[in-house]
């Protein structure tokens, strides 16, 4: 099976990050935490998670899939223009990428969901629409490429969509 991109950094929703992985790792993919700088990031609720490369050091054409979770991490990592230029790498191989909860916001930064049919936390839909998307209230919306969620409530069959897109 593939190896599978996370970007993550502190603040991140802690479900966000582990329920997904956990279905990727039980299909056997493996995954790869990537960071703005090395050493560990916390998660909203405790989690603390290692970063196994910093995006530096990341090779979009080594990973099968990206996938973004929610929280206040993808507003730190949109500042950094080397996620950013990573994420929009892996959408233009053409890669799935998997955002929940507000993790659009990054995709917005990376200048990528224009035409997309997505859904996002609330906060973040008319940022969307801004951009050029079309904003749904779906649990899970497939578009292409682009796996999106709402909230925690959506993680089983979020990440049930990212794990068959990559069968």
């Amino acid at each position: 099976m593939g190896k599978i991109a996370v970007v993550l950094a502190d603040e991140f929703e802690d479900v966000e990050f582990s329920t997904p992985k956990a279905s990727l790792v039980a299909a056997g993919h493996e995954v790869e935490v990537i960071g703005a700088e090395s050493g560990t990031v916390m998660g909203k609720n405790g989690t603390e998670v290692c970063i196994d490369i910093v995006v530096a050091n990341a090779d979009p054409s080594d990973y099968s899939a990206l996938l973004i979770p929610g929280g206040y991490s993808p507003d730190h990592l949109r500042t950094d223009d080397g996620i950013v230029e990573f994420v929009a790498s892996i959408v233009k191989a053409g890669l799935p990428v998997a955002a929940v909860c507000h993790a659009p916001s990054l995709l917005i930064e990376a200048g990528v969901v224009e035409g997309r049919t997505m859904t996002s936390w609330p906060s973040i839909r008319t940022d969307l629409a801004n951009a050029g998307a079309t904003v749904v209230d779906e649990e899970v919306v497939v578009d292409g490429q682009f796996i999106t969620s709402r909230n925690p409530d959506d993680l089983a069959a979020f990440s049930s969509a990212l794990v068959d897109t990559l069968m």
